[in-house]
């Protein structure tokens, strides 16, 4: 309104407003972000060179794909909208227990394995994970696709993973964008925590871990539409400064 008027020298209301932005095509839409340290060149190389290949194999039941990545869920307020009369408050939980999920998620079948815990995801979590990949698949090669997080690039997980003959893909660095994994994650937070409330850490938990557990009934058609593998890719985005008028 305030940039039309100043162009213009027209006030309109909002109405008008939107619907003139709606009749020439516009949208109200909600802004992404562009990590600052993404190279945009990088991840489109290794979309066209490394991730599409891998996943072509997969498609043909060559080998077997997986994306990885640790969620952290903090017990604390989810909070959302409702209406009501009056602003509602709800009780914060004391403390910051935090319940670990660090999941694998096959890219074609969408089939979820997942190490959890209570305390922290470290390099030994990363082998149990591998362990029980290959016992999933004992014959098919394996790949893996993950980040760059120090406890995902060291000795013990190198030696783990030659062990098992668990090929490892590392994204480039900053680079959410190209982790399927990360979409699910996205999901359980809006079905199992956003506009909820949990009084105690067990029931936090477990509504976590029953999400996870439908991830292949219940929600699986929502998540066949979500896990595609199309990915956002950064190049000849349109960029812009946002500016209060």
């Amino acid at each position: 309104m305030a940039k039309i008027e100043d162009l213009t020298g027209l006030k309109r209301c909002e109405t008008q407003i939107r619907n003139f932005l709606n009749k020439i095509g516009m949208q109200c839409r909600k802004v992404s972000m562009l990590p600052a340290k993404a190279d945009p060149d990088k991840q489109e190389s290794f979309k066209k060179n490394k991730l599409e290949p891998v996943l072509a194999q997969a498609k043909n039941g060559d080998t077997v794909v997986y994306f990885m990545d640790a969620a952290h869920f903090v017990l604390a307020p989810f909070l959302g909208y409702l209406w009501s009369f009056c602003r509602l408050f709800i009780k914060a939980p004391a403390g910051r227990k935090r319940f670990n999920v660090l999941g694998a998620l096959d890219a074609i079948n969408h089939q979820l394995i997942t190490v959890t815990n209570d305390s922290y995801i470290n390099s030994y979590s990363i082998c149990e994970l591998f362990w029980k990949l290959r016992q999933t698949h004992p014959s098919l090669p394996i790949t893996v696709i993950l980040d760059n997080a120090k406890y995902q690039k060291c000795k013990l997980v190198f030696a783990c993973a030659e062990s098992l003959k668990i090929n490892l893909l590392y994204l480039p660095s900053y680079s959410p964008n190209l982790n399927l994994i990360e979409r699910l994650w996205k999901f359980l937070k809006k079905k199992a925590l956003y506009s909820k409330y949990y009084s105690d850490f067990d029931t936090f938990k477990n509504a976590i871990s029953n999400c996870l557990a439908h991830t292949h009934d219940i929600y699986k058609d929502e998540l066949d539409s979500l896990l595609t593998l199309k990915f956002q890719s950064f190049q000849n985005i349109k960029e812009v400064q946002v500016v209060n008028v």
